[in-house]
């Protein structure tokens, strides 16, 4: 019998498959009292089990550095590492074996029980969902202590899998890779999810939030995954399937066609050069921004170097990644963004400050007033950007700017860097260019110090929209309210282009309404002539860019904002 389930979509596409059934484990573990001179016994037993899943997560590392393998995996496998080193998780169930005289499964589901219970009272969506991590964690000690390996997916000819889950922690996925994976589903998760993350890096459509889907479904079902509705079809009907099958063809079709952009210069039809970068985390990244062709890194987001780690990268070690970028582009521009961490972005090696839990992450010790307050932080950080400079056309990028005095402070110890690095005899771009992020309403609506001090600016579309309508993005209940296309973000973002351009200063876009294709001819229109986003989305807003008439869209879009019913200009934006 066909049926459909709908959840919440986080990567788009869509995939016909059969589903596959990955079980999880039982937290309801039975509990039982042992014998005091059983005790040591017990605890050694656990010691075990933590001992193997820590050998497991060293061989997921390894396979998570092997060419081809998303940055990201390496990354959230390291955090698991982390929970499983933590004291909180595996060294307080020692303390209950001996106390209680109980069994080690008992007493580490108690644990992270607590555990679990505390990360739901955090207010900060990201850092609540990083529940789930301790629950993947602890699911992987349970089989240890069980003797249950997880089954994963065998390779199957000539059929694509579509992996049926309650959760997936980043080690199953690196697993996953290999095989013919061609979707992922899961009961629970959200945008910020692991699961959601793997999923768009991997390029392939998800959908989480599903509640049931595993409950409901067989081994082997055929099913639709279409990640961009948030819908999946299990058992489809053959007019639905049929119609299904022929939108994989011109799925397919279409991929052939973005492919052959690659070497195309991105222009519109009337001339107008634009110039399409990409977004980057880590070093590793820079083989798929050359594969694409973009014109450089429109923003390299430094502070992933920082993270999931318990020590702070040093001077020498920035500069080497920094270095290798600004290498293998071979003179196109890399844009590096100093350190954007604090509150809601932990990283283990910067201390209380930047890790305490703020009342609200979002507008507090953050960005450039963390690096402010950290002057030796950012001055090696800075010196490692310096240094960097003398191998390629590397500028700097300053997030979350609000203020002339911000502008002033950074300049300053910008210029104390250059001073050190001259002490030290090491060579390095004296004129780097320096911009500034615009994702703050103040400095979207008070350019002068931008444009008096600075070299050029990068419009944070993300957080200036959720800083302008007063909306998370991220909290379930309001999120769908988050309209890029509000007549007053549109009207703000025309007047920072346009003040830009008047000034002769050039900018960019490199938040998500960058990589959004519906968007690309709106802010065409409005005189972008820059865009940075993930790489994924280069070629698609390459193909709208060479489709589109920029002078024509200025005269469009003039119209479209002088509309204050969003109705409306949703409409007029669809037919540009």
């Amino acid at each position: 019998m066909s049926f459909t389930l709908h959840g919440l979509a986080v990567s788009r596409g869509f995939t016909i498959g059969h589903a596959h059934l990955i079980s999880h484990a039982i937290f309801e573990v039975a509990h039982h009292s042992i014998r005091e001179r059983d005790i040591q016994r017990e605890i050694e037993r656990f010691d075990a089990a933590v001992a193997s899943v820590r050998t497991e997560l060293v061989a997921m590392r390894n396979e998570a550095a092997a060419p081809g393998a998303p940055s990201e995996l390496a990354a959230m496998v390291n955090v698991h590492a982390m929970f499983l080193d933590d004291p909180l998780l595996v060294g307080a169930p020692r303390d209950q074996i001996r106390m209680r005289r109980c069994n080690a499964e008992w007493a580490l589901v108690q644990q992270m029980e607590q555990l679990v219970a505390q990360f739901e009272e955090i207010e900060d969506s990201y850092l609540r969902e990083r529940k789930h991590d301790i629950v993947q964690v602890v699911e992987r000690l349970l089989r240890a202590l069980l003797g249950k390996p997880r089954r994963t997916p065998k390779k199957v000819a000539g059929r694509d899998l579509v992996v049926v889950a309650h959760d997936l922690s980043p080690a199953d996925t690196i697993q996953f890779r290999n095989l013919n994976i061609a979707g992922f589903v899961t009961d629970v998760g959200s945008a910020t999810s692991h699961t959601a993350i793997v999923a768009r890096s991997l390029g392939i459509p998800a959908i989480v939030g599903l509640h049931h889907a595993r409950g409901l479904m067989r081994e082997n079902d055929l099913v639709i995954l279409d990640g961009a509705r948030g819908v999946l079809i299990i058992d489809p009907d053959d007019k639905v399937l049929q119609e299904y099958r022929q939108r994989k063809i011109e799925q397919e079709q279409e991929r052939a066609k973005l492919n052959s952009l690659v070497s195309m210069r991105a222009a519109t039809l009337d001339g107008v050069d634009v110039s399409l970068q990409a977004n980057i985390e880590l070093p590793q990244d820079i083989d798929q921004v050359k594969r694409l062709g973009a014109d450089g890194v429109g923003l390299f987001r430094t502070e992933f170097l920082f993270m999931n780690r318990n020590s702070l990268p040093g001077e020498d070690e920035q500069y080497e990644a920094y270095r290798h970028v600004a290498r293998s582009l071979a003179g196109k521009p890399v844009t590096i963004r100093t350190l954007d961490v604090g509150a809601d972005k932990t990283a283990g090696g910067l201390g209380a400050a930047a890790s305490r839990q703020a009342p609200n992450p979002a507008l507090g010790l953050r960005a450039i007033r963390y690096c402010l307050a950290e002057p030796q932080l950012f001055l090696a950080q800075l010196r490692a950007i310096l240094r960097a400079s003398h191998a390629g056309d590397v500028r700097i990028l300053v997030p979350m700017l609000a203020q002339a005095r911000e502008i002033e402070q950074t300049l300053a110890l910008l210029a104390q860097a250059k001073q050190q690095l001259r002490e030290r005899r090491c060579k390095f771009n004296e004129n780097i260019a320096v911009g500034g992020m615009i994702e703050i309403p103040a400095a979207a609506l008070a350019l002068a110090p931008f444009i008096k001090s600075l070299q050029f600016i990068s419009i944070g579309t993300n957080d200036l929209i959720q800083y302008l309508l007063a909306i998370d993005r991220t909290d379930e209940s309001v999120a769908h309210l988050y309209d890029p296309l509000h007549a007053a973000v549109l009207n703000l973002l025309a007047n920072v282009i346009r003040t830009a351009g008047r000034a002769a200063l050039p900018v960019s876009v490199c938040g998500e309404m960058a990589g959004e294709p519906r968007l690309t001819r709106l802010l065409l229109g409005m005189g972008l002539r820059q865009f940075s986003m993930q790489p994924s989305q280069l070629l698609e807003v390459k193909q709208q860019v060479i489709n589109a008439d920029a002078g024509k869209l200025r005269t469009k879009v003039a119209r479209l904002l002088r509309l204050d019913q969003p109705e409306r200009i949703h409409a007029m934006v669809s037919r540009l």
